[in-house]
């Protein structure tokens, strides 16, 4: 007589095992069709300070490298070890290929998806809630999830790499309350009461918000399980303790990050505590409208200013009733009361805790929109049976795939990122800045100025936007503008290492070296280690003839990063005026290792080669400077001197020729011409380029000898005499062109 029942109940548990696996087919399957075109989304705006500039992922081993993010400002990644470490996991995988970042934030995704399925279908099969629906669970379960996971509002938590950081909290926040409810009836209950602190604890280590889930945990616990807080407090107090006392290593966390995370949000960043808590009301509103209807998203929503009450009253009435109907339900109508406690517990910090830099920022909906999904298709459950609560699933969840494919699309290329953030935000002073970056990375200087200049007129009180412009403008050949910008960066922000490079990179164009060795002390002193500060600071002293302290930033620059080909040419380059021509070699050559292809290098080391005697090595220097960039005048010029002086005068002419024509307005080349048309008994020619030489510089006196000279040789000795005689006016210790013109004056003149 016993059989049949446990035939039944073998036969149930067949069934719900099938039932939970089509389930997690459907998730599974749907969530990846809707995000499969994100794999090779590139890393956008805070993933580049997270992940390609972060220094700290670059190995797995030894462990604690990866789990010590840097503390710099504003990084994602700050104070959230668990996330750095994941990331350091991927670029083990793919380096800085972007695929193996989206897998997992997808598959994160999925599995945050799969314990909210598994949450909610035992959640509905408790006895608060099993009356209600029957035999529906599995599949209201399934339609909450679906849903929830398709929704377009996820794709920023999901889509934008860095926010991993919202969905990996999230995945953990599930998996400590599965953890907790599998625990309170479960008959081996240990297991999942360490899961659900494991998960709290990893928690902790990706983002603050988890801090909540000790709480969540004794509100679902006096909801669903035990029925009253006393109960709940009397059955779990141990792991509801064990929980909270994850918040110990929290509280560590957040004291690395000066408690207000590098200033970008705290009670001590600054921030108007009111000004950002006004905001918030047309925050939380909007956070609901796009949960029912999600368009238009916005990937930034820039600074919001706050309004006075009548502008703030219309955001204000929706979120006070229904945060007064929540306090309400929380103790008369439990269940919803709880859900309405998930949306606006797990909210709170980042709408009661001021930041800086964002005021809506929709990824924070990853969790909560949870509470929205699942009120709406409860209630809708209750008034629609089984085929049409089927029919409407999958409508729903078909419109929301698409919908979550489409925005995703968005995340293609930066460029379109940003300019869909403007077509719906247009008053987004940030996005006219990124948008200004980005045209700036791809040279079009005057539109990345045109929109840095919107920037600053939406919003003067970001040094960056500063910084931003002076650099695009010193790039488009406009140093003097450039200054303006970049003093203003540095007042703002005393310590902008990069304001105070470029401010003095300017002033160093402007010819004004002496005024920009102060910036570039502040530089050095703000951050010692970029070799690039330690290289143009020498550039500057370069300049103003400080050879032997140029020469100390130099080797600086070279001891940061040995692999800096410039700063051992500029080394070499030291050396040279220092008369060091044989140490010189060797900075030249290290540089050429680096950079074979680069004509400065080959023309500088046959300099050096040239100055020791090693006049053929020198040769064969110029003429690879001169292959390798054929207008190169001054290898041009010095391969033909040098061509010359080993007797290869024909050759030499010729180079002296294209030196002269790639640089018409130096006289040097002329010069040298005419001296070598000279030689080859051609003085007609070398009368000409003489002429041409003192055309450009009438007033050398070196050059009045040159073209007297070549007058002397062609037979005009009147006109010979004159430009002696000028140049012993320009110069009177001029000694030869006064033996040339006493020569003249006493020697008889040929008929």
């Amino acid at each position: 007589m016993q059989n049949p029942p446990a035939a039944d109940g073998a036969a149930r548990r067949t069934l719900r095992d099938r039932t939970g696996l089509i389930a997690v087919l459907l998730i599974a399957g749907a969530t990846f069709a809707a995000y499969a075109n994100t794999l090779r989304a590139p890393f956008v705006f805070d993933d580049v300070a997270s992940i390609v500039d972060n220094p700290t992922i670059r190995r797995l081993w030894p462990p604690w490298e990866a789990l010590s993010p840097p503390p710099e400002w504003g990084f994602t990644v700050s104070g959230r070890p668990v996330l750095n470490l994941s990331f350091a996991v991927n670029y083990a995988i793919s380096g800085l290929g972007v695929w193996s970042y989206h897998a997992l934030n997808l598959l994160i995704h999925v599995f945050a998806g799969l314990t909210l399925f598994g949450l909610v279908r035992r959640t509905l099969a408790r006895p608060a809630l099993s009356h209600s629906f029957g035999s529906r669970t599995a599949g209201l379960a399934l339609a909450i999830t679906l849903l929830w996971s398709l929704h377009p509002m996820q794709t920023e938590a999901v889509t934008y790499v860095v926010q991993r950081a919202e969905s990996l909290m999230g995945l953990f926040f599930l998996l400590t309350l599965y953890g907790f409810v599998r625990a309170t009836d479960s008959p081996r209950p240990r297991r999942w009461w360490i899961l659900s602190f494991v998960a709290c604890l990893l928690g902790v280590g990706t983002k603050e918000l988890v801090a909540l889930a000790p709480v969540m945990a004794l509100l679902y616990d006096r909801t669903f399980v035990s029925g009253s807080f006393r109960e709940a407090w009397r059955r779990h107090r141990w792991p509801l303790l064990a929980l909270a006392a994850t918040w110990l290593p929290l509280a560590g966390l957040l004291a690395g990050t000066g408690g207000n995370r590098g200033g970008t949000s705290g009670f001590g960043s600054g921030a108007s505590w009111t000004g950002y808590w006004l905001t918030q009301f047309e925050a939380v509103t909007r956070y609901l409208g796009l949960s029912f209807w999600p368009y238009p998203l916005v990937f930034d929503y820039g600074k919001i200013a706050p309004g006075g009450f009548s502008a703030t009253l219309p955001w204000a009435i929706p979120v006070v009733g229904l945060a007064a109907a929540t306090a309400w339900a929380l103790w008369r109508r439990p269940v919803p009361g709880f859900l309405g406690a998930w949306f606006f517990g797990i909210l709170a910090p980042t709408s009661v805790v001021p930041g800086t830099l964002q005021m809506i920022v929709e990824h924070r909906m990853y969790l909560p929109l949870a509470a929205v999904v699942a009120l709406v298709a409860g209630a809708a459950a209750r008034r629609l049976d089984g085929r049409w609560l089927l029919a409407a699933t999958v409508i729903l969840a078909m419109a929301a795939g698409v919908a979550t494919a489409r925005r995703n699309a968005v995340y293609r290329n930066d460029q379109g990122l940003w300019e869909d953030t403007l077509a719906k935000r247009p008053g987004c002073a940030r996005a006219h800045n990124n948008l200004g970056a980005l045209l700036q990375g791809q040279g079009r200087f005057e539109e990345a100025i045109a929109q840095y200049r919107e920037s600053l007129r939406l919003d003067s009180t970001t040094p960056q936007t500063y910084y931003n412009l002076g650099y695009s403008l010193l790039r488009a050949g406009r140093p003097a503008e450039a200054l303006a910008p970049f003093e203003e960066a540095v007042r703002q922000l005393p310590y902008y290492f990069n304001a105070h490079l470029y401010l003095a990179n300017a002033l160093v164009r402007l010819d004004r070296a002496s005024e920009a060795l102060a910036h570039y002390e502040a530089a050095i002193r703000f951050d010692p280690s970029p070799a690039e500060a330690h290289l143009q600071y020498g550039v500057a002293l370069a300049a103003l003839g400080r050879w032997r302290d140029a020469l100390e930033h130099y080797t600086e620059a070279v001891r940061l990063k040995p692999d800096h080909a410039e700063a051992h040419s500029n080394w070499g380059v030291a050396l040279l005026r220092l008369n060091e021509a044989a140490a010189a070699v060797e900075h030249f050559e290290a540089a050429l290792r680096l950079k074979p292809k680069l004509p400065e290098l080959h023309y500088n080391l046959g300099q050096a080669l040239d100055s020791l005697g090693r006049r053929s090595e020198a040769i064969s220097h110029y003429a690879e400077a001169v292959r390798l960039a054929p207008d190169y005048a001054a290898a041009q010029l010095n391969l033909g001197i040098a061509l010359g002086q080993t007797g290869r005068l024909a050759e030499g002419i010729e180079h002296l020729r294209e030196a002269a024509r790639f640089s018409p307005a130096s006289p040097e080349p002329h010069t040298n011409l005419g001296i070598a048309l000279t030689e080859v008994g051609r003085p007609a020619e070398a009368l000409s380029a003489h002429e041409e030489a003192l055309r450009l510089k009438p007033d050398d006196a070196r050059l009045h000898y040159n073209v007297g000279h070549a007058l002397l040789v062609t037979g005009r000795w009147d006109e010979a005499r004159n430009q002696f005689a000028e140049a012993v006016r320009l110069k009177p210790d001029f000694t030869a062109a006064r033996d040339m013109l006493r020569h003249l004056e006493e020697t008889p003149r040929p008929p």
